[in-house]
């Protein structure tokens, strides 16, 4: 699908409603108002006396999104948003962690390509310190990144460019950072699958020997060449994303990275880690630890252990507090017995547990039901595998440091 003119659809017709005088109006005023479900019938019937009713259904939903996007974006009031785009926009926090290590290795060089830049989420940190073109076939998606550039101050560095990305021009470009769309239509595409496909993407980089490749999470170590790097980012505890950087990026073979901070764990060798059982204290890995294949790294770090050798849960003998992994003081560590857990658990007190389980099978919700508990403590269930034999800790959370 290329071509530089697309005809003008309802969409492009509701956005440009939104971007007039009137629309600036009649978003303004929502964003000072009160918008539930219970009040929204009542609101649009008012409000379509005054302003045609498919600029009103637009400002609505448009004002929906906005208030979805305050968890990704510091100016989402201002911004602009379908809902696909909002759901693969990466947040302002990852875009700017990753725009980092592009401003060090660009600099001087010619624009950065963003291709599929969708509502523009990368795009506004990209061109925060560096001209960018952006590239997306989608027209709406396209103009709401301008738009959404401008409501950053951002929009003088961005030269817009409507088409396929795998026809886009990138003579002079000095590097590029790609978002293979992984919904079409308004859905999702098969699990793995992306457009442009992930190989059409590392094929890129004979061309432009400096890229980016934003991915699913779920992307196997193995699935990008020697000498990429992939990166897997959380935030806070929520694993968002990870990115492929090509060998003109990269700086280690995989990487583990946790936000807001920017704290970042890389392989380094060392000793084998042992194979202990449970301690005073039990560490959770980061999902980001665990999908770069860094638990022994951390272990490393903190001068843990295992407890299981294929399971990733770490031991230690003091309180480590740590950016890479949820730490726990274990009040209660004994093989599995689950007909003996609501009586121990009663003994200890719990009267709400949060259930882990790695590595070993069972049914958390029936449990949970099982459970009855009427303690005055919330502790953590961990359910999982000690030298390979079934086990049962109660932790609770560590005080605030």
């Amino acid at each position: 699908m290329s071509g530089d003119r697309w005809p003008p659809t309802a969409t492009e017709a509701g956005l440009a409603g939104l971007l007039s005088p009137a629309g600036a109006e009649l978003l303004g005023y929502l964003a000072g108002q009160e918008v539930t479900p219970r009040t929204m019938l009542a609101l649009g019937s008012r409000l379509r006396t005054k302003y045609p009713a498919d600029l009103v259904a637009a400002a609505l939903t448009q004002h929906e999104l906005r208030l979805a996007a305050r968890d990704k974006f510091s100016r989402a009031m201002q911004m602009f948003f379908t809902r696909d785009g909002l759901e693969q926009a990466s947040a302002e926090v990852v875009a700017r962690h990753r725009a980092a290590r592009y401003a060090t290795a660009v600099t001087g060089s010619g624009p950065v390509a963003d291709l599929c830049c969708g509502i523009g989420g990368d795009l506004i940190a990209l061109a925060a310190g560096h001209p960018v073109r952006a590239v997306d076939r989608d027209p709406v998606h396209l103009k709401m990144a301008l738009a959404n550039a401008a409501a950053y101050g951002v929009a003088g560095h961005v030269q817009a460019e409507q088409r396929d990305v795998r026809q886009a021009r990138l003579a002079g470009v000095g590097a590029v950072f790609i978002d293979p769309a992984r919904r079409s239509g308004g859905r999702r595409l098969r699990p793995g699958a992306a457009e442009p496909p992930l190989g059409w993407c590392l094929r890129l980089a004979a061309q432009i020997p400096r890229l980016g490749i934003k991915t699913a999470p779920g992307l196997p170590r193995d699935a990008v060449p020697p000498g990429w790097e992939l990166e897997f980012i959380a935030v806070g505890r929520d694993l968002r994303e990870a990115v492929a950087w090509s060998p003109g990026l990269a700086r280690s073979a995989t990487r583990a990275t946790v936000l807001p901070g920017g704290h970042t764990l890389v392989p380094q060798p060392g000793p084998r880690v042992p194979v202990r059982p449970p301690g005073d204290f039990l560490l959770d890995p980061s999902p980001a630890v665990t999908r770069a294949g860094l638990v022994a790294e951390l272990a490393r770090t903190v001068g843990g252990w295992q407890l299981d050798p294929q399971i990733a849960f770490l031991g230690t003998a003091s309180a480590v507090r740590t950016p890479f992994a949820r730490t726990l003081q274990v009040i209660d560590s004994a093989p599995w017995q689950q007909r003996q857990l609501p009586a121990r658990l009663r003994q200890l007190d719990i009267g709400a547990v949060d259930i882990r389980r790695r590595g070993l099978a069972g049914d958390v919700d029936q449990l949970r039901r099982q459970l009855k508990l009427s303690g005055r403590r919330r502790a953590t269930l961990v359910m999982t595998r000690v030298a390979d034999r079934p086990w049962g800790l109660v932790c609770v959370d560590l005080p605030a440091a």
